[in-house]
């Protein structure tokens, strides 16, 4: 091993461990309530249904499920033979390292009281979680387990990055990933994550508001008024803004597709990229993951109402029905733009359409989760053939083109469909415990700030973070170890022995 590769080892186990234990500044902590948090003393005797907590323990495994195998062989099938375990490292890997930062620290900032954008340390090392504790779901007085909701956000927490490895496959050396994943999630995921779905939750707000209709005189009223105010005001910048995600249009997909663009950007080209062919070794492999993907993706939107209740249900058909129809239009699109259908692309159509219902899963009718379906087919597949060729980036496993692409069109979608009037399930109000009336117009608005914040923040603090990387170690291999492949270079193995 050579000094330079020695050191480059060295840093990268050094700054994976160093996330974990990363002590953030302890002057972000405050002790506002979060969604996620221990339910209050005075709810302290409430009962968790057995039923719910069932199935959002078995909704955590499906997502886990989606990630390895399910991503990590719907990535490996579209590299070449040299590079398939590198794939597969980079994506089981990310789960690792994800899973142990999100208990030390990660659950903390995500999802306790801190500021607007990000939370706060008092949930540390999971400081004072017990089998006991509660965390609250969309209904008031129905918690689950609180360690079962962190293993379900800490699956969310562990697929996001790991859909940003498809966009440099082949040719960043694991010694920048073993890095980078931990400073992205600590600095771009968390934040997104508070932001877009930290709030005080339905029993803080019910309680507040409750107290404001009780209150018997006009400073009693004043004083109760101003405490439903605060616990209000409790919350993440972009849900402070009206803005909605059922299951992670923005704080997944957006995410992560931006910052791949950014990373296959700042890495480069792969060697020989428009003059080799650099088809999928295994379309089949590929398949099996993209069917783990979408068995997976039930537990991802349903799984996000944390109820075993008809907001599952609606989540579940939706969830069939737009992936379908997205799946048809990218083939029949395909099939009239080449002559003929693909097997790849009936695969990336039905990628495309999970990624778009994603954030309307929850809210939207099924018909409107059809129509979302066929619009994200066809114009995902506009990004990576028409729009991909003409800037002549090098996305290898469309990342941009698919999650980033179809999170935008589904984020802006959900704004319209979760209209009443178009069969959508409409805004919950708390305050007043019944649908919100709807406006169009503030809803959308609401829904494009979401996306415009997450395109500025992944991808500026994204290219900030490849660029100090390749300062330090580098992010590329040698030409001579790429065109070995990673495989051999990196880990010292083969996929195939033959």
């Amino acid at each position: 091993m050579t000094f330079k590769k020695l050191i480059g080892a060295g840093l990268a186990g050094l700054g994976a461990l160093a996330m974990a234990v990363l002590f953030i500044d302890p002057s972000l902590a405050q002790t506002a309530p979060a969604a996620a948090e221990a339910a209050p003393a005075a709810a302290a005797a409430l009962v968790i249904n057995k039923g719910d907590n069932a199935w959002m323990m078995v909704s955590t495994v499906l997502v886990l499920l989606m990630t390895i195998p399910g991503l990590a062989l719907f990535y490996g099938g579209l590299v070449r033979p040299k590079n398939m375990l590198s794939v597969l490292t980079h994506v089981f890997y990310t789960v690792c390292i994800v899973t142990v930062i999100w208990v030390v620290y990660g659950y903390s900032l995500a999802f306790t009281g801190g500021s607007t954008m990000i939370g706060g340390l008092d949930k540390l090392f999971l400081k004072g979680v017990t089998v006991d504790s509660q965390a609250v779901t969309f209904s008031v007085g129905v918690p689950i387990s609180e360690y079962v909701y962190i293993c379900f956000q800490m699956t969310f927490a562990a697929i996001t990055p790991a859909l940003i490895v498809g966009a440099f496959a082949e040719r960043m050396k694991f010694s920048a990933v073993a890095i980078f994943i931990p400073l992205w999630v600590t600095l771009i995921y968390f934040p997104i994550a508070h932001m877009v779905w930290y709030w005080a939750g339905p029993d803080a707000i019910d309680a507040a508001a409750k107290a404001v209709a009780a209150a018997a005189d006009g400073a009693a009223k004043t004083a109760a008024q101003a405490k439903l105010d605060e616990v209000l005001a409790d919350g993440g910048m972009v849900f402070l803004w009206g803005a909605i995600d059922f299951a992670g249009g923005t704080v997944v997909h957006i995410n992560a597709g931006i910052a791949g663009l950014v990373g296959a950007i700042c890495v480069g080209k792969r060697t020989g990229f428009g003059k080799e062919l650099m088809s999928p070794h295994s379309l089949v492999m590929t398949m099996i993951g993209a069917s783990l993907l979408w068995v997976g993706w039930f537990g991802f939107n349903a799984g996000s109402n944390l109820e075993a209740t008809g907001g599952s249900t609606i989540a579940l058909i939706n969830t069939f029905v737009a992936t379908a129809a997205a799946a048809l239009s990218w083939m029949f699109a395909e099939w009239i733009l080449k002559g003929k259908p693909s097997l790849l692309g009936l695969l990336s159509g039905c990628i495309a359409g999970l990624v778009a219902v994603t954030p309307a899963s929850g809210f939207a009718g099924p018909m409107g989760a059809l129509v979302l379906g066929l619009i994200a087919g066809v114009v995902c597949l506009f990004f990576v053939t028409t729009v991909k060729n003409a800037l002549g980036y090098d996305d290898a496993l469309d990342v941009f083109g698919v999650h980033c692409i179809g999170g935008i069109v589904g984020a802006i979608g959900t704004g319209i469909l979760v209209a009443p009037m178009l069969g959508g399930t409409g805004i919950m109000d708390y305050t007043t415990g019944k649908v919100a009336d709807y406006d169009l117009i503030t809803q959308v608005i609401a829904q494009c700030k979401a996306v415009l914040l997450t395109l500025v923040w992944s991808g500026v603090g994204s290219f900030i973070i490849f660029k100090v990387i390749d300062f330090t170690i580098g992010l590329r291999p040698t030409v001579e170890k790429e065109r070995e492949g990673l495989d051999l270079t990196d880990h010292n193995e083969r996929a195939y022995n033959m």
